[in-house]
């Protein structure tokens, strides 16, 4: 069971930046976007995720499937706080990536032998999803000077 994500799905990502791919004359050019969200149970987490933006007549109107070939990479960028007790593959983000039926989401877990958060981007479809996808660990580790006790995720393992 996918838990209801902490943050509301209708929050956009941040866009970092957007690189053109090919040229269309009359309508948007296909691109490559850069995006970052947050962890919202999980202080001091980002991800990074770079997406296929299609563009032409379609993807101007906003009626273009989006493809299936996304990267991710999250990062500790300060204290790591486990704010609340989550299960393994909860949903971190969600996006739809077509009009319908095709949604993008980055889900975590948790290698609590390691001490290790893992997320996980994907993209599912109602009757045919893709098996292409991406993995980014993060290491629960110490930062800066006042480092104090280190949180072990499996302690927030439901």
């Amino acid at each position: 069971m996918v838990a209801v994500p902490a943050r509301a799905e209708s929050d956009e990502p941040d866009l970092i930046f957007r690189k053109s791919t090919t040229f269309k004359l009359l309508t948007p050019n296909d691109k490559l976007a850069v995006y970052g969200v947050d962890d919202p149970a999980i202080d001091g987490v980002a991800c990074h995720y770079t997406a296929p933006e299609k563009g032409g007549l379609a993807g101007a109107f906003g009626l273009a499937e989006q493809t299936s070939d996304i990267s991710l990479a999250c990062r500790q960028y300060g204290p790591i706080k486990i704010k609340e007790k989550f299960e393994q593959g909860d949903v971190v983000f969600r996006e739809r990536r077509s009009l319908f039926f095709k949604k993008m989401q980055i889900v975590r877990g948790c290698d609590a032998k390691r001490n290790i958060l893992i997320y996980m981007v994907y993209t599912d479809k109602l009757v045919d999803g893709s098996p292409k996808n991406s993995t980014s660990s993060v290491p629960i580790q110490p930062w800066g000077v006042a480092s104090g006790d280190i949180q072990k995720c499996g302690d927030f393992l439901r």
